[in-house]
């Protein structure tokens, strides 16, 4: 719930729903989105990077400009979800699992690995979520996805692979089924 409500107010802020609503029409970058609504790049930089460690936007590189997105799989859900609280419907072990994740992921992205065993797998079993049960990846898609989580993209894939989350042959990676 504490996750939810911190989204909404990232949300009630002028500035960051002019930047959503240019995002919704194309991905842009800092200067452009600066040119189109008034404000200093650093103004602009600013509230996109408050909204990337949220996963509201993505960025990604494309030459010498970082190119950010509309994180659209968090807009195509219906308000009701965002605000449900689903808690109560939870058995211990959910609740303990969603505790964990809250603990460690602030807007959608890994604050930090847990050390304690068990803490560290259900985190990393979050981040398994990203992928397709059955896809072969190539190790930049692995790293692509796994930054959208956290900085250390090679730490969190090793664990991956270590935990018998993930396996790994020459540069192909997939899922394990659970058993």
């Amino acid at each position: 719930m504490k996750e939810k409500l911190e989204l909404l107010k990232l949300l009630a802020d002028e500035t960051r729903l002019k930047i959503l609503n240019i995002l919704m029409k194309e991905d842009s970058y800092v200067e452009k989105i600066a040119c189109d609504i008034g404000l200093t790049p650093a103004t602009v930089c600013y509230h996109l990077k408050k909204m990337e460690s949220a996963g509201i936007v993505n960025c990604s590189r494309s030459q010498f400009y970082i190119i950010y997105s509309l994180n659209r799989e968090i807009f195509d859900k219906p308000l009701y979800e965002l605000i449900k609280d689903n808690s109560s419907a939870l058995g211990a072990d959910e609740r303990y699992n969603r505790e964990v994740i809250s603990r460690f992921f602030k807007y959608g992205r890994l604050t930090h690995l847990p050390t304690q065993r068990k803490k560290r797998e259900i985190v990393l079993k979050e981040i398994a979520k990203s992928f397709e049960p059955g896809r072969k990846y190539d190790e930049p898609e692995v790293n692509d996805i796994i930054h959208r989580f956290h900085e250390d993209h090679c730490t969190v894939r090793r664990e991956m692979i270590a935990f018998g989350i993930m396996a790994r042959e020459k540069e192909c990676y997939w899922l394990v089924k659970d058993e």
